[in-house]
């Protein structure tokens, strides 16, 4: 694909809005690593716990459908360039925090500004780079946005020890400043194909209201039911354990220090950069790849399981690493959801997976805190409640997909 000479490549266009989804996964895992001081400072229950680390995923969903309008309208580059500075807002609001109220509205903030990095981010792949490509570069992608989710291990909790909570929002402040920059002198986008440039000339022509009535037609079509369910735990059960219930665990089950909780976030991080090339890469195509993704999601269900039946320290530090490990294929489900509708509808149908998947990450980190609290409350281990409750769930999801209605072919 030829792009204008005068014009950074693809490639360096996608690393630079890379930059952005890096800093949204930073974001989204501070809260298994801050949840110690936080619950010092703001004497916080699990509950709250599971309030905090839900709004950013909440609001993260909820700005999906948004965004993907906004994408249709105006470009990839544009909608990020206007909405990611309202994180860096929230940010600073975070680290100024004064009351628990003002920490969740930072992480609201938070939430809406890194709404669209990692659509930006799919919607461009699907544009401009070749479509029998998109699960590789899709999982490259994800890899390497992940690398955000290192900070948030043993940097993050070296930080706070040295110095508190708050400085780690500065830092990740400054960092998400760093990447608007980035994107706002690298991301110029190519011209797309005519296709797209026919329906973005029809979307314009659209009311707000004829827009959100569209979401509302490709959510009542029969195969995006299953899409939506199993799409609203594969991620969610990933994120609660990494971004919420990992450090908790690690102090409160075997005494480990916030640095060796860090230190287990980081290589769990590490092994979950892993999976998205690989999985990319051995992606079966659209014949077989429904059957890998209920496979590997049933097998997620089995070892939050067997996470949730044993108190053993190797089993709690070795399981959240292989969990890491084979997250990649959850990768598999955006090639899934790609292949589902027509090209003219591929922001749309990508922000509406978005939003199960984060909309699903909120709720199951705000059900799993009420999970917690009510063991709590009959005496029982909190940890051995969450984690059989997003078993539980997993099954549901994979049996959902498998029952419901699939799509009548697939691209």
């Amino acid at each position: 694909m030829k792009t204008s000479p005068a014009l950074p490549s693809v490639w360096i266009m996608l690393f630079a809005l890379t930059s952005a989804f890096a800093l949204s996964q930073a974001y989204r895992t501070v809260a298994t690593i801050m949840a110690a001081p936080l619950q010092a400072d703001f004497h916080l229950s699990a509950q709250d716990l599971g309030l905090f680390a839900g709004a950013f995923h909440f609001a993260f969903g909820a700005m999906q459908l948004f965004m993907g309008i906004g994408i249709d309208l105006h470009g990839v580059r544009r909608t990020v360039l206007a909405a990611f500075p309202i994180a860096i807002a929230g940010s600073a609001l975070s680290a100024l925090a004064s009351s628990f109220g003002v920490l969740v509205a930072g992480q609201v903030l938070i939430g809406i500004g890194c709404a669209p990095a990692f659509l930006v981010c799919t919607v461009f792949i699907a544009r401009h780079l070749p479509s029998d490509r998109f699960a590789a570069i899709s999982g490259l992608t994800l890899g390497l946005g992940g690398i955000g989710m290192l900070l948030t291990g043993t940097p993050l909790a070296w930080l706070i020890q040295a110095t508190s909570w708050r400085m780690g929002y500065w830092v990740l402040g400054g960092l998400a400043a760093l990447a608007w920059l980035l994107i706002y002198a690298l991301v110029h986008e190519p011209a797309p194909p005519a296709a797209v440039t026919k329906a973005r000339q029809a979307h314009k022509k659209e009311t707000l209201r004829q827009a959100i009535g569209k979401f509302g037609a490709l959510l009542l079509l029969p195969h995006t039911l299953g899409i939506v369910l199993l799409g609203s735990v594969g991620y969610a059960s990933f994120i609660s354990l990494r971004g919420l219930w990992l450090g908790p665990m690690l102090m409160q089950r075997h005494g480990f220090s916030l640095v060796q909780c860090g230190n287990v976030a980081l290589v769990m991080s590490l092994a979950s950069l892993i999976g998205p090339p690989l999985f990319g890469r051995l992606d079966p195509g659209p014949l077989h790849r429904r059957r890998w993704i209920v496979g590997f999601t049933l097998l997620f269900s089995g070892l939050f399981a067997a996470f949730a039946l044993t108190h053993s320290t190797l089993i709690d530090v070795a399981d959240p690493i292989m969990i890491g490990a084979l997250s990649g294929y959850l990768v598999l489900q955006y090639a899934d959801v790609r292949a589902a509708y027509p090209a003219a509808l591929t922001g749309r149908a990508m922000a509406v997976f978005t939003m199960a998947m984060f909309m699903g990450v909120a709720a199951m980190q705000w059900l799993t805190g009420i999970v917690a609290s009510v063991a709590i409350a009959h005496g029982t281990d909190p940890f051995t409640a969450v984690l059989a409750s997003i078993a539980a769930l997993l099954a549901a999801g994979a049996l959902a997909f498998t029952l419901l209605p699939g799509p009548a072919h697939q691209a």
